[in-house]
């Protein structure tokens, strides 16, 4: 009796664990409203649909889980299986993460998806050696100027308050003799009502959530960077998984890269029409002033090569070819 029970328990166990469920966290620090995050809830749901509900994973917005800066350590770690990261916030780690974040580099998403492309090895290639997988990448809408002044030329800037918020746009603005002043995102319709700034660069949806249009109203469409989010999976937990389940996880992410560039050009062009409607003129860029911010980005493209050296100078080789 007891022995066929314990062979009939054994049946049970292992019945069980062919059916095991998988739970997995994916920590990001954007609001649920965000795209890039309502893009990761399509993704989610098309694993588990794929997967029969055995790989079950939980979305956590808005930095509930880590905050932005601590995400790609709890991935490499193995605190949480996946998690989303802005790209650009670890160049001061490896300079080729911050590749989409040079001026005038890569300007449209044409551009910019080559861009990744010609990253994209370097890129896979580190996080292997961090342990962690590049499952996809989608692009932020593109930078643009907002100025209170209307401007036809680099020369125009001279002089003028200038938002900086990052080491690139510090830089910009030194570069075109602006006054550069350090404002947060938070206190930036502040700064704005109170004459502290008159101009910085940004997308069109941070124009558009700060109100911008309140206080500014221009906007030059440089599409002067775009910067990407990507979505890293940690080796040894994808590895644990079993075929099917990693297939169906490369498969949606797959999807998920084309959907989110996708709706991210859609969204650029919503918000630039939102700004329209708020009283903003949406300007494109004079020749000369497009002239002046290459010979900036050039610049800059050059600081940055003295400090990735010749693997950013294989990357921008095979960028060019493109």
């Amino acid at each position: 009796m007891n022995h066929k029970f314990g062979i009939a328990l054994a049946g049970l166990t292992l019945g069980a664990a062919a059916f095991a469920q998988v739970k997995w966290d994916l920590p990001t620090a954007y609001p649920a409203s965000n795209f890039h995050t309502e893009n990761i809830t399509q993704f989610v749901a098309d694993v588990d649909k794929a997967t029969g509900g055995k790989l079950k994973i939980t979305v956590h917005a808005n930095a509930a889980l880590f905050k932005a800066p601590e995400i790609k350590r709890a991935v490499q770690g193995g605190q949480a299986p996946m998690g989303e990261i802005l790209l650009g916030n670890y160049q001061n780690e490896w300079q080729l993460f911050g590749t989409d974040g040079i001026p005038f580099l890569a300007d449209s998403y044409d551009a910019a998806w080559k861009l990744y492309q010609a990253q994209k090895p370097v890129l896979e290639k580190k996080l292997a050696e961090q342990g962690m997988m590049l499952l996809y990448s989608v692009a932020w809408p593109p930078q643009g100027i907002f100025v209170k002044k209307e401007i036809a030329s680099a020369a125009d800037l001279k002089g003028v308050k200038w938002r900086a918020y990052s080491p690139a746009t510090a830089r910009i603005g030194e570069l075109v003799g602006a006054q550069p002043v350090t404002v947060q995102q938070a206190e930036l319709s502040q700064a704005m009502a109170t004459g502290v700034i008159e101009s910085y660069m940004s997308s069109g949806s941070t124009g558009y959530d700060t109100k911008t249009y309140e206080y500014i109203k221009n906007f030059y469409d440089t599409q002067a960077w775009l910067p990407k989010n990507a979505v890293l999976v940690n080796k040894k937990a994808f590895d644990a998984l079993d075929k099917p389940a990693q297939e169906a996880l490369l498969k949606a992410g797959a999807e998920a890269e084309k959907r989110g560039w996708d709706v991210s050009k859609k969204k650029n062009v919503e918000y630039l029409e939102l700004l329209k409607k708020n009283g903003m003129t949406v300007h494109p860029p004079s020749a000369q002033l497009k002239a002046d911010m290459k010979k900036i980005g050039d610049v800059m493209i050059k600081e940055w090569l003295d400090k990735a050296g010749p693997e950013g100078q294989v990357v921008l080789d095979n960028y060019k070819k493109m």
